[in-house]
């Protein structure tokens, strides 16, 4: 017999959204399970055997749950191909918890932590314009997990796929900028969502700041009015599945 699901909480969502301060400020509430690190990267997993996943090393590392709820921060599980339907076949009663950011900030941060690391060596404007070209040679095709600056700021896409298999009562979104700026509020709401009684607010901190470097590349008004363009459709999407707005 299968064992039944730990995991009842994610944070799915979206990179260099305010994900790893969301995640660290769980951390100070000891009514919340959570395992030692961030990125557990179980549903991304394409090593695995989804025809029959063992989850007794994902459980492990929730070492004593103690009826509390268990939740992990893995943001490429909103954008990655298949990691929704693998965590609904998971868990159908799972809640997910999207912190969303500009798109375009999102994606400028993305390349800049890309760069830092070496990983990308490219300008960003070839990156968000030919270099897009790049993950038509990627497997799967059309994903990436460095070079997708600009896909993974399509967020009405991800939330109409969230929307197709799980109850709009099991999502809960947020915005950086609410996380930043009212952390005592966007902590409330979700407790409130996990089902958790109100809590003092943990000190306000800044995690993941980017690197300070010198950088090949500026974010041009020209750029930035590229990107607007090619999200247009999208924000729009966005803002009527969830009231939320960028640009």
């Amino acid at each position: 017999m299968a064992e039944p699901p730990l995991v009842s909480f994610l944070i799915a969502g979206a990179q260099k959204g305010g994900t790893t301060a969301l995640f660290d400020y769980l951390t100070d509430y000891p009514d919340i399970a959570l395992p030692a690190e961030k990125e557990l990267h179980v549903f991304d997993d394409e090593t695995q055997d989804w025809s029959a996943p063992d989850y007794r090393a994902y459980h492990a590392r929730f070492p004593d749950p103690a009826g509390r709820p268990c939740g992990e921060a893995t943001p490429i599980y909103s954008y990655w191909p298949n990691s929704l339907e693998r965590i609904c076949a998971y868990n159908p009663a799972m809640k997910l918890i999207l912190v969303l950011r500009d798109p375009v900030q999102r994606a400028w941060s993305h390349w800049r932590m890309e760069y830092a690391r070496g990983v990308e060596t490219h300008p960003f404007e070839w990156c968000v314009r030919e270099g897009r070209q790049r993950l038509f040679a990627a497997e799967p095709w059309g994903h990436h997990r460095e070079f997708s600056y600009v896909e993974r700021g399509f967020y009405a896409e991800q939330v109409e796929r969230l929307l197709g298999l799980f109850p709009r009562e099991q999502l809960l979104f947020l915005t950086s900028d609410e996380l930043r700026s009212d952390p005592g509020s966007a902590l409330g709401r979700v407790r409130t969502f996990l089902g958790l009684p109100k809590a003092p607010t943990p000190a306000a901190r800044e995690v993941h700041v980017g690197r300070q470097m010198d950088y090949p590349s500026q974010l041009t008004p020209g750029v930035v009015a590229h990107l607007r363009q090619v999200y247009a459709a999208d924000a729009e999407r966005l803002e009527a599945l969830t009231g939320i707005r960028f640009g």
